[in-house]
């Protein structure tokens, strides 16, 4: 029940009459079953928009600091982000990849829409990065197909560091789904894995328009200080896997 409030009282109104989002493509989400929506992450503002514009319930895998900080606050946030529909996995234990896919699993076996963000985390200046493999054994495991997803515009109305939003045309672009039974039983070959991931992202790339840069996101907000020297972007992943 709370998810529904907070699309469409608590937050929904708010967030439409700042963005007036559209959303191109929608047509491509299943009505019922299992699926991935695959989608790059400029913003915060990601993890609201997508799920206000598509009819069906998305859960999203969220870092176990949002359900656990102290106080008030800390309990808001807690009750808020399951509100939405996140899960908490622990990034930062041993295990933490192995619980992170064990999570996905389960939303997939419900039945569920997942949402994930192949990049890892917020793209620090808009441009589209490295995707990391946990999408695509996600997919090999449980034979689900992924849907790509562009948000285009989110980075504008919360720009990373700001407190308060800015309206900004916000668009959302949903692509085709993409099957990849063709490597049935290859999960956890990591080659293939990697071929999985780089379509996604080249998908990603045509739909949001975005420089597509062949590093992780991390490594390049770790080194921000090195960014005079860090790699330049290219417009296209070395091959589309097929």
């Amino acid at each position: 029940m709370w998810y529904w409030l907070v699309k469409y009282v608590f937050i929904g109104p708010l967030l439409i009459a700042l963005g007036r989002p559209t959303i191109e493509g929608a047509e491509n989400i299943p009505t019922h079953g299992p699926v991935i929506l695959a989608s790059n992450h400029k913003a915060v503002l990601d993890s609201f928009y997508l799920p206000l514009k598509t009819p069906r319930r998305i859960t999203f895998l969220a870092k176990s600091e949002y359900f656990t900080g102290p106080g008030l606050k800390g309990a808001f946030q807690k009750w808020f982000f399951t509100a939405v529909g996140q899960v908490p996995i622990d990034r930062t234990g041993a295990d933490a990849a192995q619980d992170a896919l064990d999570a996905g699993v389960r939303v997939i076996e419900a039945g569920k829409v997942l949402g994930i963000y192949p990049e890892g985390t917020r793209s620090p200046d808009a441009r589209l990065y490295k995707g990391k493999t946990g999408m695509a054994r996600l997919a090999l495991q449980t034979g689900v197909q992924v849907i790509p997803v562009a948000m285009i515009g989110t980075e504008k109305m919360n720009p990373i560091g700001s407190r308060v939003w800015r309206p900004t045309k916000v668009t959302i672009r949903i692509g085709k789904p993409i099957d990849f039974s063709r490597f049935e039983g290859m999960a956890g070959n990591r080659f293939v894995e990697r071929a999985v991931t780089d379509e996604v992202m080249y998908d990603l790339m045509l739909l949001s328009g975005q420089e597509y840069v062949d590093v992780y996101a991390a490594s390049m907000k770790k080194d921000a200080p090195l960014a005079d020297s860090a790699p330049a972007a290219r417009r296209i992943p070395d091959s589309k896997a097929s």
